[in-house]
């Protein structure tokens, strides 16, 4: 499969895009792709850099002829989600990601996610690295950790360990866009534990499976309306709940904090007597949901499975905790919370209601807040905070980081502007975005670099169905060979 991703166009692109999703790579995981990229460096002879957090620095000096230009920093970040479909048997902590190219132009992997994002960028970089024909000035070569989980490269990245004066971060996922800003977020976790209590007897038990949504980009997507397998199966449970009674004996919905959920399951019973217009009442309820979302999820799937004695749960979530707990589901805000009035069809903050997992008398809800201000973002996660406060959780903020504020007067941003018109005939579209992009973070340490995101078409981040667009990527790679040509000269 890989073969045939290492014959595309640019070669020296493709090929080392191929060589690192060969490399298991998983956040928080990263030492097998940090001792690659320290391999990497060393056996070009280049100087290279482990940081004490693990983020790895590579430097180049420049080419001939390009000695009195600016030195430039070209940052992405090693790690990537990973996500696969339930039917796929694949093992990420052993297993190199299985490429393919389909008929419509797209490499995309077997069932699980690419790591395009943000791969294309690093192989982009370590091509650049390896090249001895492409002019370039002096490169310092960024590759952080750990940023789909908590942006700790970044932050752990201190003042003092670079010198360049321009940042090129290789993250961003629309081939006509230059981003000059971005959202910060913050994590909201919401536990409790309640007293179990027996499975009533004349009781029935259900599995309820929610699958077959398409998912994505808690950031990137958050605005495309698509469905929320946590909040689909509250649904669910709440309207079963105040109807018939349902007791809840374990969910497990969702899995990352910067993907929108596509699956959930729950066990649950409820008294005999109900059994038959249970299932009406439900069938009901999916068709109203189905309608809802048919034009963006199409493929959503609500499975109801009667369960066998031997498998009836043994206990349940008592009937007061219950209440409390789907209402709060009910009333936590999930999606596109509030639309920036600077900039145009920019969403400013938005949450994820991202990871459900109640069981043996413990509940757990991870939410993901992002905003480009910093006030709003803290004003969503109190919200949510307050909802899940009133049902007697305890609510703990962390990983907070801070959004990338616009730089209308950045030099490298009219630069990358001029060259794109010239290449393709029009004008960028120069926004900020509602992903949390590094800029941000580094530039706490580094307040003087002048800073800018681009990249090639990417779809489906953080999801089975990601995937690049290879005509995007070539695009791609022909606009960061004119850039390095035109970085400016020292001052």
């Amino acid at each position: 499969m890989s073969q045939e991703v290492r014959s595309l166009e640019p070669k020296q692109l493709w090929n080392k895009f191929a060589d690192l999703n060969a490399v298991p790579r998983p956040s928080k995981k990263e030492e097998r792709v940090i001792e690659f990229m320290m391999n990497f460096g060393k056996d070009l002879g280049l100087a290279t850099i482990k940081d004490e957090v693990g983020n790895v620095i590579i430097k180049k000096p420049a080419t001939e002829g390009m000695e009195n230009r600016k030195t430039i920093v070209m940052q992405s970040h090693l790690d990537m989600v990973h996500q696969k479909n339930n039917d796929t048997e694949f093992d990420f902590d052993t297993q190199g990601i299985e490429m393919y190219v389909d008929e419509e132009g797209w490499v995309r992997a077997k069932g699980t996610t690419l790591g395009a994002d943000n791969g294309i960028g690093v192989a982009t970089i370590m091509a650049i690295l390896e090249s001895t024909d492409i002019p370039h000035p002096a490169i310092e070569a960024l590759f952080t950790i750990d940023e789909e989980t908590g942006m700790t490269g970044a932050k752990g990245l201190q003042g003092g360990m670079l010198e360049g004066e321009i940042l090129l971060n290789l993250d961003t996922e629309e081939d006509d866009e230059i981003d000059i800003g971005c959202a910060g977020g913050i994590d909201v976790t919401a536990s409790a534990e309640y007293d179990e209590e027996d499975t009533p007897e004349a009781s029935v038990g259900y599995r309820i499976t929610v699958k077959g949504l398409h998912g994505g980009h808690s950031g990137m997507d958050i605005h495309k309306g698509l469905g929320n397998a946590n909040k689909i199966m509250n649904r669910l449970l709440f309207d079963a709940f105040d109807n018939f009674g349902l007791q809840i004996a374990k969910i497990k919905g969702g899995s990352l904090r910067n993907a929108i959920p596509r699956e959930s399951v729950a066990e649950v019973i409820i008294a005999k007597v109900y059994d038959e217009a249970f299932v009406f009442d439900m069938n009901t309820i999916v068709d109203d949901i189905k309608a809802e979302l048919h034009t963006v999820d199409p493929n959503l799937e609500v499975i109801f499975e009667r369960l066998e004695d031997a498998d009836m749960p043994k206990k349940v979530m008592p009937p007061m905790a219950q209440y409390f707990f789907v209402r709060s589901m009910q009333t936590a805000h999930n999606g596109v919370y509030r639309l920036s009035p600077d900039f145009e069809d920019l969403v400013e903050a938005s949450n994820n209601i991202a990871k459900v997992d109640v069981a043996d008398g413990k509940l757990t809800v991870k939410c993901l807040t992002r905003s480009s201000v910093e006030s709003s973002k803290m004003d969503v996660a109190n919200g949510l905070r307050s909802a899940f406060e009133l049902m007697g959780c305890e609510v703990e903020f962390s990983g907070s980081y801070p959004g990338w504020s616009p730089n209308a007067e950045s030099e490298i941003k009219d630069i990358l502007v001029d060259i794109y018109e010239r290449q393709v005939g029009e004008k960028p579209n120069v926004v900020a975005c509602h992903a949390g992009l590094e800029c941000g973070i580094l530039g706490t340490n580094y307040p003087d670099m002048d800073m800018i995101s681009f990249g090639p078409t990417i779809r489906g981040a953080h999801s089975p169905v990601e995937r690049a667009n290879i005509a995007s990527v070539q695009k791609f790679w022909k606009f960061v060979l004119q850039i390095l040509k035109e970085i400016p000269v020292k001052q």
